[in-house]
Formats: structure tokens, sequence, C-alpha cells
């Protein structure tokens, strides 16, 4: 498995799941100790600008290429999901040669 599927499987198990009842942004602590290390890490990963603000939007710049002139790409994250999208307990799953039917577990299935 790619290094950027591996993070994408463990960047959607983290419940970020809103708090309607909270006034402030993000909603939840969760949602800060996320941004958090997903600001981290795209500093280990050379972007040095990546940080969150208050509001928990997370921002960093991928800089052109010096030799060769290209624009500076932007990257901005807001992590958080409604509170009626089930976030805590994502089992996320890669589905290979997808056949067109229903991927969720016997368990899981939608009435």
């Amino acid at each position: 498995m790619s290094k950027v599927a591996e993070k994408f499987l463990r960047y959607v198990q983290v419940d970020t799941a809103s708090d309607i009842n909270s006034p402030s942004q993000p909603s939840t602590h969760r949602q800060v100790e996320f941004g958090t290390a997903l600001a981290a890490e795209m500093r280990a990963m050379g972007l040095t600008d990546a940080h969150i603000d208050e509001h928990g939007y997370v921002y960093a710049t991928l800089p052109g290429n010096i030799e060769r002139p290209v624009p500076v790409i932007g990257l901005i994250a807001h992590m958080d999901v409604v509170a009626d999208v089930p976030s805590a307990n994502v089992r996320p799953q890669i589905v290979r040669n997808y056949d067109g039917g229903d991927t969720l577990p016997l368990t899981q299935k939608r009435a």
C-alpha cells in the first residue's frame, strides 16, 4: 500500500464530528488535536508554513520549483464532519475491482 493511502486511511479514522451545541470553532477538542497533528506532520514533510488557525483550518503552501517557474500550491483543510454522519469507529477499506455492489459489511447495512 502506498504511503498516501496509508495516511488517508489513518486520517479518516479520526473522529472529528462537530458538536452542534458548542459555540466555538472548532467545536471539539478532537478537531483541534487532529488539526494540530496534521499541521505538524505537514511541517515534518517540509511545508514550513503549515499551521492551524483559531477556527480549525489547516493551511500550508508548497513552493514552486526554483529551476522552473511554476505556481505555488495552497493546501487548506477543514476536518470536521456534521454530527449526523458517523465518524467514530470508522473502519475504512480499499476496494479493488469494485463490481458496483454495496461495500458495507452486512452488520453495517443502511436501512
